[in-house]
């Protein structure tokens, strides 16, 4: 066997093993992520909460109590998360949202939302449809007309 036969079987097995080990981890996330869902469902309340403000902005910055920072993962502290800012009752408070849902909440008005914590899951329109906020185009689609 020459050399360059021996390299590329080295380089074939390791790829072997980390595609294996991957598929292990993925598996072990999976249930890990399903679990989560539903303790997430499990305490889900559905409130009625006026949406004053929503934005992107890094975990440090939203105005989260210490603990959630410090609960959170060191990269999320790091990235931006969908955060809104809402007048749930009487109280104004500053709640996560998921990714998906936050394209979807209207700015200054009423909705019912599906809350898990400090964490928007679902959310219907109160007063009127949901509105969609419509895509942004992109630089070279702007010109096209």
């Amino acid at each position: 066997m020459s050399t360059l036969t021996l390299v590329l079987l080295i380089i074939l097995a390791v790829l072997v093993i980390a595609v294996v080990v991957l598929y292990f981890l993925g598996k072990r996330a999976e249930k890990k992520q399903a679990e989560q869902k539903e303790q997430m469902d499990a305490v889900a309340q559905t409130v009625s909460m006026l949406i004053i403000d929503k934005g992107k902005m890094r975990l440090k910055d939203a105005g989260f109590p210490a603990i959630v920072v410090e609960s959170s993962p060191k990269y999320l502290r790091r990235t931006k998360v969908p955060v809104v800012k809402a007048k749930v009752g009487p109280k104004i408070m500053t709640l996560m949202c998921d990714a998906d849902v936050f394209k979807t909440l209207p700015v200054k008005k009423e909705v019912k939302a599906t809350v898990s914590g400090i964490y928007i899951t679902a959310v219907k329109g109160l007063r009127g449809a949901a509105e969609v906020a419509p895509a942004k185009k992109g630089f070279f689609a702007r010109f096209k007309k």
